[in-house]
C-alpha cells in the first residue's frame, strides 16, 4: 500500500510534467508573436522615398496611359526616388552633373559605340532633341566608352547627329551609380527625370524616341514643369 505522501508526490510530478509542454508552447507562441510584431514594424519602417519626389510619382501616374506603342516598355515610377547626382563631362572636358539641369525635365540616356542597339537608337534621340529641346526639356545622352575618347565623337559626326549635346564618362561610373539603385541593367538605359532630379520613368533597351507616341508622352511629362517656371 502506497504511503499518502508518496501518492501526493506522484500527483505533483505528473502535474509538473504536463505544465512543461504548455510552458514551451507559450514561449514559442510568444516568440512568434514577438517576431511577427517586429517584422510588421520593420515593414512599416520601410523606406518611404524622398518626399521631394512625390510630384514625380504623380507625373508618372498621370502619363502612364500614354506609355504604349513605341514607348510601351517604359516602367513608371511608383515610389519617390531621387537619382544620384550623376557626374560626367561635356564636349570640352568640363565637369557636369545631373543637378546642372535642375528646372528641366531631362531624358538621361546611357550609350556606347560597342552597343549596337545604342547606335541604332541615337537618331531617334537626335529627333527628340530636335523637336522638343528648349528651356523645359533636354536629352542628356552620356557616352560610356572607356577606351578611345574620339570614337564616339567620330560616330556622331559621321552619322550627322549634331543636335545632341556630347557628354561622356570614360570611367562608366554613371552606369554603376544607376545600377546601384536598380535603374541600369543593360545598355542602352534611359531615365526620364523631373526638374527636381526625381525618376518619372525608366526603360531598359532602345525606344523610338522621335515617334508620335514618345513625343506625346514627353510633352505630357514636361507640361507641369513648364507651368511652374
Amino acid at each position: 500500500m502506497l504511503d499518502p505522501n508518496d501518492m501526493l508526490d506522484q500527483r505533483k510530478a505528473r502535474s509538473a510534467t504536463r505544465r512543461i509542454p504548455l510552458v514551451i508552447a507559450t514561449v514559442a507562441v510568444g516568440g512568434l508573436v514577438g517576431f511577427a510584431a517586429l517584422y510588421g514594424l520593420g515593414l512599416k519602417r520601410g523606406p518611404a522615398g524622398d518626399p521631394a519626389c512625390r510630384a514625380a510619382v504623380q507625373t508618372a501616374s498621370r502619363i502612364a496611359p500614354l506609355a504604349h506603342g513605341e514607348v510601351a516598355a517604359l516602367t513608371m515610377a511608383t515610389a519617390p526616388l531621387k537619382l544620384p547626382d550623376l557626374a560626367f563631362e561635356d564636349a570640352d572636358g568640363q565637369p557636369k552633373k545631373l543637378s546642372d539641369f535642375r528646372g528641366k525635365t531631362v531624358l538621361v540616356n546611357l550609350w556606347a559605340t560597342w552597343c549596337v542597339p545604342c547606335r541604332k537608337e541615337m537618331p531617334a534621340l537626335e529627333g527628340l532633341q530636335t523637336k522638343l529641346a528648349g528651356p523645359n526639356f533636354e536629352v542628356v545622352a552620356i557616352n560610356i566608352d572607356t577606351r578611345d575618347p574620339e570614337k564616339p565623337k567620330t560616330f556622331l559626326k559621321e552619322a550627322g547627329l549634331t543636335r545632341l549635346g556630347y557628354f561622356n564618362d570614360q570611367k562608366a561610373k554613371v552606369f554603376q551609380d544607376l545600377k546601384a539603385i536598380g535603374r541600369a541593367l543593360g545598355m542602352p538605359t534611359s531615365v526620364l527625370v523631373d526638374p527636381q532630379g526625381c525618376e518619372i520613368a525608366t526603360i531598359a533597351g532602345p525606344a523610338e524616341w522621335s515617334s508620335d507616341d514618345a513625343l506625346k508622352l514627353i510633352q505630357a511629362a514636361v507640361k507641369p514643369a513648364a507651368a511652374s517656371l
